[in-house]
This record gives structure tokens, sequence and C-alpha cells, in this order.
């Protein structure tokens, strides 16, 4: 296919690297020359210096009158430059114009998008916000990722030491605690990883990948950091006012009203803004790493801590600092694809990149367009989570799971028929119509799919 990319950000840039390595002819449109310069030298795209908004950048890239391009795909830091390519790139032919949002007034109102002729309008601050919120109730969880509309969930625990499940097979762990419903997907071990099989033996400081349903969240933590569960979240502090730290307190009020929440901000208009909105949450205007300010507020009796300022420096920053004051657990937000493997290098439980989300969906658009369900991506692994329909005419339909022979690096982690959830049994045989959930890294995902015959 032919793509066009606005902006080579974090973003723009990973969805230009994956999608040139899967074939597709790619031109990316960057105004900041260095930045151009980096891609053009690293990717094997066509680039072009100049802002995606204006016509004649447009054309250089080929989006003319009754051009061939079939998307295109505007994910640069503003949303006026964003909202302009697409129009134009709609105007010009383009199939389908993809628009990143980062202003939520974009997102809410989809009158104007559609006016526009705009596809579709992504901004993953919502599914992200909701990700983080997971993650600090369940406590031992240093990655989260919501499936099947909230139904089921990935987590990642470590193996600790006083692990229960330490020094077991993963085929004793199923036959102790028949009554938990999970897949092992992935073990990550000294930075290697695989997906396991039954004799697989756990060992403290594997991190495990799971699939499971959200009502065996808890039950499942307990095999890996019993403890965790007693260190019920009833203070909560939040470091930047921007949009997901917005989000994550606007869930926080709604759906843990019994929880004290504070946030810090240096923008005091922003402040007076969300103390009007959120009266029972404690809105402070001053700086999250003046450790005489987070001395005051009670860093040291904060049981959740999370880092969201615009700057991923600063984030890390303040998210080992509140972890050395005390902090139950400390999550700092990061864009940067290279800090997203930092929690296992320093003193923090979790970090969270919400352009994954955003390229998850933006990549199943283009990837996966013939599926309904949810993309998710595990960067740190390397791994994609497809939410896939099988179709009737499939020959793996009637079949039971041993029998399909997947290839291999793909499992199907849970099946969805009529409302009932069903774990991925050897014997138990497929229908068309289940839902599925296929765990695949990213070079297997496209086999996986035409070996059960669903069309990419």
């Amino acid at each position: 296919m032919n793509i066009v990319i606005v902006g080579a950000g974090d973003v723009g840039y990973n969805i230009a690297k994956d999608l040139s390595e899967d074939g597709h002819d790619i031109v990316v449109i960057e105004h900041h020359e260095e930045v151009a310069k980096r891609v053009d030298s690293e990717l094997d795209v066509r680039v072009i210096v100049g802002n995606g908004a204006q016509p004649d950048v447009l054309a250089k890239a080929g989006v003319v009158e009754n051009c061939s391009i079939d998307y295109l795909i505007a994910c640069s830091r503003r949303d006026e430059v964003n909202i302009m390519a697409c129009w134009q790139a709609k105007r010009s032919g383009v199939k389908r114009v993809i628009s990143r949002a980062k202003s939520i007034e974009y997102v809410e109102n989809h009158q104007w998008a559609q006016a526009l002729g705009i596809d579709e309008t992504i901004s993953p601050e919502r599914s992200v916000a909701r990700d983080i919120e997971e993650m600090l109730f369940i406590n031992a969880a240093v990655h989260t990722s919501e499936l099947m509309e909230g139904k089921a969930v990935t987590y990642a625990f470590k193996v600790t030491e006083s692990s229960p499940v330490a020094g077991m097979t993963l085929r004793e762990l199923g036959e102790k605690h028949p009554e938990l419903r999970f897949v092992m997907i992935y073990i990550l071990r000294d930075e290697k990883g695989q997906i396991p099989f039954g004799d697989w033996v756990l060992e403290p400081g594997d991190l495990c990948y799971i699939i499971t349903f959200r009502d065996q969240a808890l039950n499942i933590q307990d095999l890996f950091q019993k403890e965790r569960r007693r260190k019920h979240i009833r203070r909560v502090l939040i470091v930047g006012g921007g949009k997901l730290g917005k989000q994550l307190m606007r869930l926080i009020v709604k759906n843990h009203p019994h929880i004290e929440i504070k946030i810090i901000d240096k923008d005091l208009e922003r402040c007076t803004s969300m103390a009007e909105e959120f009266p029972t949450v404690t809105v402070l205007h001053g700086d999250g790493t003046d450790e005489k300010l987070l001395r005051h507020e009670g860093i040291e009796l904060v049981d959740a801590f999370l880092a969201a300022s615009e700057y991923d420096e600063l984030n890390i920053v303040m998210g080992i600092l509140a972890k050395s004051l005390g902090v139950g657990k400390s999550v700092a937000l990061v864009r940067k694809k290279i800090y997203s493997q930092l929690s296992s290098r320093v003193p923090l439980d979790a970090v969270v990149n919400p352009n994954d989300s955003l390229s998850s969906l933006i990549l199943k658009r283009i990837r996966y367009p013939e599926t309904s369900g949810t993309l998710s991506l595990i960067g740190r692994i390397g791994a994609e989570i497809l939410e896939i329909t099988l179709p009737p005419e499939s020959s793996a339909a009637g079949k039971a799971v041993a029998e399909i022979n997947l290839p291999k690096g793909v499992l199907i982690a849970m099946v969805s028929r009529q409302g009932e959830n069903l774990m991925p049994k050897g014997n138990l045989v497929l229908h068309g119509g289940d839902v599925l959930l296929l765990f695949a890294m990213e070079d297997r995902m496209t086999p996986a799919l035409k070996h059960l015959e669903i069309s990419v």
C-alpha cells in the first residue's frame, strides 16, 4: 500500500518503521529538519521536509487530486496540522485518513470530523488511564492492557523469592489451582523470553505475562506476591494535570470515591480549573520534584504515585524520588520507546507509554483492516494480541485447539462464545463465530491469520 505519514515524532517514527518493514511504500512528512534527517538515514522510507498542513508539501508526497494513496496518517504533535492534512488528503482522493488528536474536545465531538471527511480520530488517553487504574489496584502488576471490551486483561507479574509459584512447573501450577482461569503467554528471564511449555519451572526474577478474566486478577496476583493484596489503595498522588493525569483522576473519583487524591501541577490556571471541576480532590500548585513539598504532603503515606508531566526524564526522576521517599507503588509516564524497559533497571514499579496504545490503534487499521476487535502491542517483548472472530468457513471451525497446528510463536489465549468465556484447552472444539484472542510475536500474526483463513 501507499501510505503517507505526517509527523515523525515517537509515534510517527515507530509506525513508519513497522509499516515499511511490512513492505508498504511509505512517505514521511516532518517539519523539523534534524528529525527528518534521522528518519531518512535510519528507515527505508521517502522523507519530505515541511509542514504537513500545506498543500504544496502534501503534493510532494503525492497527495494530489485523484491520487492513488491508500492511507494518510496524521500524527504530529499539533492537532490543527493533523486536521488540515486529513481534510486536504480526503478531498484529493486518499482512501482513508486517520488523525491523532491531543485535545479531548476533538475526540468527544465526532460531527466536525465527519464534516471534514476524517475517517477516524484517535486519542489513547482514556484507555491508557484505565490501564493505569487497573495497574494501581492490582498492586503486583507491572503491565496491564484491556482486551475484549474490558472482560479480559493482560497482566505482567514478577516471580519473587517468596512467591508460592517459585520452583513450580506450569503443569503443577494448573493442577494445584484448577479453579483459576488464565493462560501464561510469555515469560521473560534475564531479558530473554519465550512462550512457556508445561514443564517450564518458574524461578525468582521471571516476568510472567498472563491473560485472564478481570474477576480472576486478585487471586492470580496471590500466586506471585500475596502480600500485595493487603496493601489497599487509600491515597493517590498525581504529578501533572495534563490529559492523562486528568483522565486518571476522573476515573478514580468516579470508581473509587473513598480514595484521597492529590494532584500537583506547575500551571496555576490549570490548577484553578481542576479545583473547580474536582471539588473532592486536593489540587496543589507546585513542583513535583520539590522534596520539601512532597514531604509536607505526606509522601511516605501515599499508596500510589503517578508522574505524568510532559517530560519523560522528569517523570522518571520523580518516580524514583517518590519510591525512595516511601511510596507504595510508583509509576512513570514515558513516551520515548527507549525508556519503556526502564522499570527493570531503576527503582520504579512500572513505566507506561501511551504512544504504544496510539500505535496499536493505528497499526490495527493498516495491518488487520478486516478484523473488528482490538489490537494490543506489548512493546517490551515485541508481541501482539489481536481479537478476531473465527469465520464459519475457516478450516479451524469444528476442530479442537490441539488439532489446528498454529505457526510457532502463536497461541490462542482466550475464547469467547455467545457471551461465555472459555479457556483454550487442547480439547476445546472451536466454532464459527467464536471470538479468539490470538497472541503472537509481531512477525507471526499475519501467518497465523492466513492459517485460520482470516482476511488481512
